[in-house]
């Protein structure tokens, strides 16, 4: 019975989208799919990232850090704010100056076609790990609660999920992912506030009886000035805040399609504005939500368990609507990131590997079937390898491969000097190297420093060095900014 009530919420979801779809594919060209006829609403964009923001893990794992960070996460928020301001000032002025459709065509008119192919691949080998490791999460989630029961195995509960996927999005591409993504963050801070207060019931606390409680615990603490030695140490997370909201959302093909599609850089503007506000308010929803979750399984004597396995354990132990809604909250917020993944990647692909000059819907069906297979197998080969540790490390190593992107940008921003195009990619690649080599150095050699998200800063760095070695004075032959 448990498992009926999730699989019909589940197809009632999917049927749900299936009609949004539908809509928002009519007359679909391939403007609509790439841009959305540049006629999105700003506000609807903004909603929308913020669910493509958090994704499945962050839904799972943010109330899950509590224990360890308490409420320190927040210091990187407040970084994200940072970041989320130099975006609209300074990278997405210019992309809408350039009129580009995917970002890293930018690389293209000011050094050349290597760069251009160098950056939108190190992007696309990054986009397929993360949005594979973020599914496989959820199907994970789907597996255990549903189909499991069913005795459906984990690679056709994979399929369906893809396949699912790609049906709603492969003609409507980005116009579809705005609306669905609407949605789908909408069910899943339904959720979140749903369980908040099913739990609040549960414990017969009203909100600022849970803050007392939470902080009576211990799980209240917002900064650590304590040692720079220490990850969340304020300005080493205020900065990589920064640092990985320039990178991972201003230098993302994912992230900016969106913003994009906005009909004016002023309308852009305004959609970064309100997003960068309302993520900073939902991140402390969801760690409020930690909290309440260690408080209730303090009260009620059960084990604590571990960061990931607290929201599910409990949401379960709470009984079948709130393991439904649960449920809910997880697809909505796995599938507004893997929907627009796929797109993106379809994009990337299309545009910046195979240079398309003009539209062919058959040819874009087909890529954006080739890139759901091949989430499909990574998901299917995570699973394979049953190893948690070797997973996270995969996910991991994807991160450095942003490097190379924020040397590119970074550089080329600030030089108005010659890049030698044909060795961009020996550059990228060496960053890349070189950067996974130093941190494999252990803390104790180096007093101590446990080394966190500066490694996207050092991978950046080594970038932007060897594109310095491999300039000469004088402005480029292409634009220069």
């Amino acid at each position: 019975m448990f498992s009926t009530y999730i699989l019909v919420t589940v197809i009632l979801y999917f049927g749900l989208l299936f009609l949004i779809s539908k809509w928002t594919a009519k007359g679909a060209t391939g403007a609509t799919f790439y841009k959305a006829d540049k006629s999105a609403p700003w506000y609807l964009v903004a909603f929308g990232m913020i669910g493509a923001s958090l994704s499945g893990v962050t839904f799972i794992s943010v109330p899950g850090w509590v224990a360890d960070s308490q409420f320190t996460y927040m210091q990187m928020v407040m970084g994200y704010l940072l970041g989320y301001w130099l975006i609209a000032s300074v990278l997405m002025p210019l992309y809408y100056r350039l009129n580009l459709t995917t970002i890293y065509a930018y690389f293209n008119a000011r050094i050349g076609q290597k760069s251009h192919l160098t950056a939108s691949l190190f992007f696309i080998v990054s986009r397929v790990i993360g949005a594979s490791f973020r599914l496989y999460l959820v199907v994970m989630v789907l597996q255990t609660f549903v189909f499991d029961a069913l005795g459906v195995p984990f690679w056709l509960t994979t399929l369906l999920s893809i396949g699912l996927i790609w049906v709603y999005t492969f003609r409507g591409g980005i116009k579809t992912v705005i609306w669905t993504d609407t949605l789908q963050t909408a069910f899943m801070l339904l959720a979140v506030v749903v369980v908040i207060f099913m739990v609040l019931g549960q414990l017969d606390l009203n909100v600022w009886q849970a803050c007392q409680g939470i902080e009576e615990m211990g799980n209240a603490r917002w900064f650590n000035f304590d040692s720079i030695l220490e990850k969340n140490y304020f300005p080493r997370h205020f900065l990589s805040g920064a640092l990985i909201a320039v990178v991972m959302t201003g230098m993302d093909q994912d992230m900016m399609q969106k913003n994009l599609t906005c009909k004016d850089i002023k309308e852009a503007k305004k959609n970064m504005l309100w997003f960068s506000l309302s993520l900073f308010f939902v991140n402390i929803i969801f760690l409020f939500l930690g909290g309440l979750l260690y408080l209730y399984v303090a009260n009620i004597g059960l084990e604590i368990p571990k960061g990931d396995q607290l929201f599910p354990i409990v949401a379960r132990d709470l009984g079948v609507l709130t393991a439904v809604i649960f449920t809910l909250g997880v697809i909505a917020a796995a599938y507004s990131s893997a929907d627009s993944a796929l797109t993106s990647l379809t994009t990337s692909f299309s545009l910046d590997v195979l240079k398309v000059k003009q539209d062919k819907p058959k040819r874009r069906y087909i890529i954006h079937a080739v890139f759901s297979f091949i989430l499909f197998l990574t998901v299917v080969c995570f699973e394979a390898l049953n190893d948690e540790a070797v997973i996270v490390k995969l996910f991991t190593v994807a991160g450095y491969t942003y490097g190379p992107i924020l040397g590119l940008f970074s550089f080329t921003l600030i030089s108005k000097r010659k890049v030698n195009d044909k060795l961009v990619p020996v550059v990228a690649l060496t960053a890349v190297v070189l950067t996974y080599l130093m941190a494999q150095i252990k803390p104790e050699d180096i007093g101590g420093f446990k080394m966190g998200f500066e490694l996207l800063l050092i991978n950046g760095a080594i970038t932007a060095l060897g594109l310095l070695l491999i300039s000469k004075n004088g402005s480029s032959n292409k634009i220069v900014i």
